[in-house]
């Protein structure tokens, strides 16, 4: 079995990359997302161990200190956190695994994975970030403000990706995000067709 491939999915806060991860895996197959450990609170329709590991600021700490984390970082006085145990693991077995991480932690994560795939989801305009900011009725006023504030230093970290995909309309955007992943898995060396080619070729 070959080994699966690691993509980097990376997004100012509003530009809709949660959705567009959700549809992608429940379209394709052999492909998980890493589910982060995080110290910030559980909002309402969220469930510990489906969308985060929400653990206290101890807690999170202490698996620093262990070294637990492949990347974390710290988002608006909370911190983020990716497992590395289960990341290898489950590309050891051959799955596919993304990671929906912000501009810090890609960065953490190419270094150790050089063979990743980085994809930048951008937002169609700053006035659209601005309404699926306030359309989510999840933060105050100025928690918002510090998002808005951030996402022009967040975008600015788009050269670091290997794709950009522009989240206009959503149908297009989870076409091409789809599109990337398939393309990657049919690149030379092509993982899990070893089999095949030894006998093609003898």
């Amino acid at each position: 079995m070959g080994k699966g491939t690691l993509f980097i999915i990376s997004a100012p806060s509003g530009a809709g990359k949660t959705s567009l991860v959700n549809e992608i895996l429940g379209r394709m197959n052999n492909i998980q997302a890493s589910i982060s450990h995080t110290t910030r609170d559980c909002r309402p329709g969220e469930q510990s161990g489906v969308d985060y590991h929400f653990v206290n600021h101890d807690d999170f700490l202490s698996m620093i200190s262990n070294n637990a984390f492949l990347e974390h970082a710290e988002v608006f006085g909370n911190y983020y956190g990716t497992s590395e145990h289960w990341v290898k693991d489950t590309l050891a077995g051959g799955t596919d695994v993304i990671l929906e991480i912000d501009w810090q932690g890609a960065e953490q994560v190419r270094k150790k994975f050089s063979d990743s795939k980085s994809i930048f989801i951008l937002p169609p305009s700053k006035k659209a970030l601005r309404q699926r900011l306030n359309g989510r009725g999840q933060d105050d006023a100025d928690v918002i403000a510090k998002r808005i504030a951030a996402a022009t230093e967040e975008m600015s970290h788009y050269v670091d990706a290997n794709y950009l995909v522009v989240n206009d309309d959503f149908s297009n955007a989870s076409n091409e995000l789809e599109a990337i992943i398939t393309a990657t898995r049919c690149q030379q060396p092509v993982s899990g067709v070893e089999k095949l080619l030894l006998d093609l070729l003898s």
